[in-house]
């Protein structure tokens, strides 16, 4: 396949790629590629809403401290800043893309704010309990109507084609620079080199590293995985968000209880009707989700339970089929009637709060390579991620990254090798990448899950020395597939992970260490560098 070229090429369609897209669009010629379609990015499933200080009740202060409590000591306190004060504006720019949050005449925004957990002030704004879906069709219907933008749909990205990959420095400096991706059509089965002036990952998260996660099937950590692999240095991969309520049901795959659902007034309950989390925490069902997470985990273990359960039957029925539609409608499809009976909930993998380590324009250490979304780490979620801080994150940092490229002097391009495929072969058998995938997920719950043991980590560590091995020469002899690139990410992903984990001597947010139960009096990042 011949070289495509563009000035910018974004890696992932969720809404910090459509964000930079829509951004760049009058004046750019960009590349949007995405695994499967548009609306396939874990953004369409985000339920509960994005946080911004709208209210003259709240506070760009408040926010950030909020955010700051959650982080367990390591935020950034000026990029947390960052991201608050450049808050409002994000929204009315969604606003005036067209995007239908839910009104409230009663509120002087004009807006349904609601408030969820870790958070002092109704400041979530929100589009019925479906927000993520919402953005994502207004934003994708303008993206596709665009002239400057190539959506290349089907196509997943191998790996960044770099100064050190090709072998030599055209630059009067030393640095590492990305010019482009090479790329498989799952469609055609062909690989195209697409070369850009800039590119930008922006891929989400690796929930699907775990065998139960809140996320779609397309995150597999290809964004971290190919930046690790180009050179880029990863920040607190340790830091993966367990979300408290994932339905329990065994035909509700993946499905997320939105953290507003607490925050209208639910509760967690053991089977026999009590309440668990005030002995745990004086703001209850409200505590923020690693503190709610490790609860639940610890009393399904304690009494040998499948699940907890959330109940906000005492609540009308009408206001609860009015704001929560979605979730409603689902639940009663699997024989559970919210308005009468409790959601039978538990913890799942849901947001990694580390990634490439970027600036507060979202570049990476990588010249020409920025990373935006779930897959950078910006500093703003420090050791826990604050509920709805996500997608303002990829607001801003989407915007952030679009003036910083609007703003270079035009580059010239160079042409790039085609990808050689000529000392490969088809697989004679691809059930070792099922096997492999199975027992990554299977090992990485049980062994680096919501509590951690050094011993645990190690028997994780081992296992992924053996499976990297393994999926690498596969790599090296086999034809490329979507399904051997999604795993190849997953296990360079997992290794980040760990390795994270094992560095970090104490229990701080999200990891919790029965080896290392106290909080160290200072707060360090894990930077991992190849």
């Amino acid at each position: 396949m011949q070289n495509s070229y563009f000035d910018t090429l974004i890696i992932g369609g969720g809404l910090a790629g459509l964000t930079l897209a829509l951004n760049l669009a009058q004046s750019k010629k960009v590349a949007l590629i995405t695994k499967q379609t548009l609306l396939d990015s874990a953004s369409r499933w985000a339920q509960g809403g994005i946080a911004a200080t709208l209210s003259k009740n709240d506070s760009p202060e408040a926010h950030i401290q909020d955010t700051l409590n959650a982080g367990a000591g390591l935020c950034d306190k000026k990029i947390a800043r960052y991201v608050v004060e450049n808050g409002p504006q994000a929204i009315q720019w969604l606003i005036s893309q067209g995007v239908p949050f839910t009104r409230d005449q009663g509120d002087e925004t004009g807006y349904h704010l609601t408030k969820e957990g870790g958070h002092s002030a109704h400041r979530v704004i929100h589009a019925a309990d479906a927000t993520g879906q919402a953005v994502q069709l207004t934003l994708s219907e303008k993206i596709r109507a665009h002239t400057n933008i190539t959506v290349l749909e089907q196509h997943i990205a191998i790996d960044l084609i770099t100064t050190k990959k090709l072998g030599h420095i055209n630059h009067a400096d030393d640095n590492n620079y990305c010019y482009g991706v090479y790329a498989l059509d799952s469609m055609s089965n062909k690989i195209k080199t697409i070369a850009a002036h800039n590119t930008v990952l922006a891929t989400g998260g690796a929930g699907k590293v775990y065998l139960y996660t809140t996320n779609p099937d397309t995150a597999t950590g290809d964004g971290i995985a190919m930046g690790w692999r180009a050179g880029c240095s990863i920040a607190n991969m340790e830091f993966i968000q367990f979300h408290p309520t994932c339905l329990y049901h065994p035909y509700a795959k993946s499905f997320l209880i939105t953290e507003a659902m607490r925050g209208e007034g639910g509760l967690l309950k053991l089977p026999d009707g009590t309440r668990f989390m005030p002995k745990y925490d004086k703001r209850a069902e409200l505590a923020s989700r690693d503190i709610v997470a490790r609860a639940i985990d610890s009393e399904m273990k304690k009494y040998g339970l499948d699940c907890v359960y959330l109940d906000i039957s005492h609540k009308p029925a009408n206001f609860l089929k009015e704001r929560f539609p979605n979730i409603y409608k689902r639940c009663l499809d699997l024989g559970i009637d919210i308005t009468t009976q409790p959601i039978p909930v538990v913890p799942a993998a849901h947001y990694t709060c580390g990634g490439i380590v970027t600036n507060s324009n979202g570049q990476t250490d990588l010249k020409n390579l920025y990373a935006i979304g779930e897959t950078a780490h910006t500093g703003l979620h420090g050791a826990n991620r604050l509920a709805s801080n996500s997608l303002l994150e990829c607001l801003v940092f989407g915007q952030a990254a679009a003036r910083d490229i609007l703003n270079q002097s035009p580059k010239s391009t160079i042409k790039l090798p085609l990808w050689d495929a000529s000392r490969v072969t088809d697989a004679d058998e691809e059930i070792i990448i099922s096997h492999n995938w199975d027992e990554l997920r299977r090992f990485m719950w049980s062994y680096v899950g919501i509590v951690r043991t050094t011993k645990r980590l190690q028997r994780a560590q081992h296992r992924i020395q053996l499976l990297r091995e393994e999926i690498n020469e596969y790599y090296a002899n086999f034809r490329v597939t979507s399904d051997l690139l999604e795993l190849r990410n997953l296990v360079d992903t997992a290794n980040l992970i760990v390795q994270s984990a094992v560095l970090r001597h104490e229990s701080r947010g999200l990891h919790f260490s029965r080896d290392y139960p106290d909080i160290l009096p200072q707060a360090e990042n894990t930077i991992l560098k190849k």
